[in-house]
């Protein structure tokens, strides 16, 4: 028998190296193509050129350019779970919207295998319709209902909450990207509208020295330039005869301000325009004022219209202009020349706070039949202060990871009472907790609300899959940031954390482990049903134990080389079949997970002992302990072995040494070290065969807890 264990101890090893060597050439991951985008894009869309790695353009039917098509991993690589970024194909409008997300590929262990890809896909689909400058947060509203926030909630994914904050992360970031570098700005301005209760004594001379009053002068000399080496070059008599003269002189003034429009115009029109505000309120009214030849408007020019010589644009899109039909009387101490109150919605994106651009046509004519049209465009910048305004700034989303907080504050409170509570009756009080006549119901009671609050309610089940994501991007140099997406489980990473330099791994893989709580369950039924119990030998349970990092070796070597072979690899652990998914599952996965809850009917927690890999995780971590927590005497291991005879995990040498990195914190050695009608040594020393009784020097020299 021992012959065969070490026959496939060595065998495992071999695989191992097997493994590493085949992954090693998977290192670079394929590049996403223009033919596996185009099986994303839909009409009236189809794909455009690409203008960088994994990033088209979206172009409409008539071929004009209507948004854009990205992997991505390439604009926000962001690890997930597996250490492997999430890869979403994202389409935006060239305003910002969303028109679809689509996933490509990802590891993430519970869409891998257990909940399967489709509440996945349903997450990201919710994306559609929405803008890049909405508050996107995902959950549910904190506090308060979402009816007249600026929020905007998207469901989440119950028991997969990191892994789709993850890939809202991806998306986010990734749209920006693209809308900094294609959009000119997209989603970066908060809409702004007038403050008409803001009041300041403004003459003419203040608007124009504070940049309030925009203006623009072109001369004939400068329109000849223009023109310059064109058919049209000869065909403005007056440019040509007289080129000091002005073509344009225009000024720009936002009078949708009360403050500004009394610095500029008549009470006349100062009363029109309240009516105008009462009447177009998200409407924001331009005053021109041109006192060169131009003129501003055409021949054919039909008041309450669109101008046909004026146009303007703010962050690369165009502004709808449309004559507001004032009859306009201004201030004395303002430059006279035609007048021009223009109008703008600010509902259609106009942000008055934010720079725009004004730009004035100047048209020639080449012949008299059928003449030849040339147009020259002139610009003015624009840009009113802010004070001016109030500003409709979308309240920032808090960080991701006080989302993830705010949505479980109240099981993270109950956890943390809770472990606190553990700590306190395994650390000062342990001796008297393992001595407690009660002491065996209290501990079902603790695993009872491992495996319901901690694992099937708050899925909290610790998986070999964080500490092989965390050591992925740690060998990439990548963000450890996935790891706060999940504070329910961060917590009990954190309390085994600490546990390791008081008690190593016991306080986990004997209290915390809702798995490991079912199989002590079944433990127990099977003793109730009388079924036989198992006694490893010493010798083969020594081969037995050292499995479980031969296992966790392979996943690291898959992790680092080929993180894709880990999504399979990783189904050595049952807890998505028996916690996450409720053994909801493939018949085979079920049968795996409830095969190894019988198997430890006959073998106490055969999987923890022998195959876990996040049991090897948490013996290396017990590396870290400080002390030897458990108490011995001289006597344990010589000549009494009752300590070891009840070990049911083994943990206790025949010399009578707790063995750390095996003993799961179980208690009953400590329950029988105190008690007199049970330990040997103090049952002798009561009858008077012993006078004095002391700690071994040679085993465990620690005093009591």
């Amino acid at each position: 028998m021992e012959r065969r264990l070490r026959t496939l101890f060595r065998e495992v090893l071999r695989a191992f190296i097997i493994v590493v060597a085949m992954a090693a050439p998977q290192v670079a991951a394929a590049a996403f193509t223009a033919d596996e985008a185009s099986r994303f894009i839909e009409p009236p869309y189809s794909l455009g050129e690409e203008f960088a790695e994994g990033s088209w353009e979206l172009v409409n039917l008539d071929g004009r350019v209507a948004g854009y098509g990205f992997a991505s991993v390439p604009r926000a690589p962001l690890p997930g779970f597996s250490g492997v970024p999430i890869n979403l194909f994202v389409q935006v409008t060239a305003e910002g919207r969303f028109i679809d997300v689509d996933l490509i590929e990802h590891n993430e262990p519970i869409f891998v295998s257990g909940l399967g890809e489709t509440p996945f896909r349903e997450f990201v689909s919710q994306y559609k319709g929405h803008s890049i400058t909405d508050t996107l947060v995902v959950g549910v509203p904190y506090g308060a209902s979402s009816e007249g926030s600026s929020l905007v909630y998207l469901d989440g994914v119950t028991k997969a909450t990191a892994s789709v904050r993850i890939a809202h992360e991806s998306i986010l970031g990734a749209a920006f990207s693209v809308a900094r570098e294609k959009m000119q700005g997209v989603g970066t301005s908060s809409a702004a509208r007038p403050d008409l209760t803001y009041e300041e004594d403004l003459t003419w001379d203040d608007l124009v020295k504070q940049g309030l009053a925009s203006r623009r002068i072109v001369t004939n000399a400068e329109l000849q330039q223009a023109y310059a080496g064109t058919i049209w070059e000869d065909d403005d008599p007056e440019a040509v005869g007289d080129p000091d003269g002005v073509y344009l002189d225009l000024w720009v003034v936002d009078i949708g301000p009360p403050a500004i429009a009394k610095a500029v115009l008549a009470s006349s029109t100062l009363r029109e325009l309240q009516n105008f505000r009462e009447v177009s309120e998200h409407d924001e009214p331009i005053l021109l004022i041109e006192a060169g030849r131009h003129g501003l408007i055409g021949d054919a020019f039909v008041r309450n219209t669109s101008p046909d010589l004026i146009a303007a644009e703010q962050g690369g899109l165009p502004i709808a202009l449309r004559d507001a039909d004032f009859l306009i009387d201004l201030k004395p101490d303002v430059p006279s020349g035609t007048a021009l109150v223009l109008r703008t919605d600010r509902r259609l994106g106009f942000n008055p706070i934010d720079e725009w651009t004004l730009s004035v046509r100047a048209i020639r004519e080449h012949g008299s039949f059928q003449p030849e049209i040339g147009t020259i465009d002139f610009t003015i910048p624009h840009q009113t202060d802010e004070r001016f305004f109030v500003v409709d700034r979308p309240p920032d989303p808090p960080p991701v990871w006080l989302q993830a907080v705010q949505n479980r504050s109240t099981d993270l409170a109950a956890l943390g009472v809770g472990l606190a509570g553990l700590f306190i009756l395994l650390g000062p009080n342990m001796r008297a907790f393992a001595g407690h006549r009660h002491f065996p119901t209290f501990r079902l009671v603790v695993l009872a609300v491992m495996t319901g609050f901690v694992g099937w309610w708050g899925q909290g089940q610790l998986s070999v899959a964080t500490p092989l994501g965390v050591t992925r991007a740690v060998a990439e140099q990548k963000s450890l940031a996935f790891l706060l997406y999940d504070p329910f489980s961060l917590l009990i990473w954190l309390a085994t954390i600490v546990a390791f330099f008081f008690w190593g791994r016991a306080v986990f893989c004997g209290w915390l482990c809702p798995f490991g709580a079912m199989q002590e369950f079944t433990a127990k039924l099977a003793r109730l049903l009388r079924l036989p119990e198992i006694d490893v030998p010493d010798r083969y349970d020594r081969i037995l134990s050292k499995l479980k990092y031969v296992v966790l070796a392979i996943m690291v070597g898959a992790a680092l080389f080929a993180p894709g072979l880990n999504d399979r690899l990783i189904e050595i652990e049952p807890f998505k079949t028996a916690v996450t998914t409720y053994f909801v599952r493939e018949w085979y996965y079920v049968a795996y997970a409830v095969g190894l809850l019988i198997l430890s009917m006959f073998v106490f927690k055969g999987f923890c002992r022998y195959l876990c890999p996040l049991g090897a995780v948490m013996a290396i971590g017990g590396m870290l302990r400080m002390r030897k927590w458990i108490d011995r005497r001289v006597e344990c291991g010589t000549p009494c072995q009752l300590c070891k005879v009840k070990c049911s995990y083994n943990a206790i040498a025949k010399d009578g040494r707790i063995e750390y990195d095996e003993c799961f914190g179980c208690l009953d050695c400590v329950a029988i070290h105190d008690d007199a009608e049970r330990c040997v040594p103090l049952v002798l020393a009561a009858k008077g065969r012993k006078r004095t009784l002391k700690p071994s020097s040679a085993t465990e020299p620690v005093p009591a807890a």
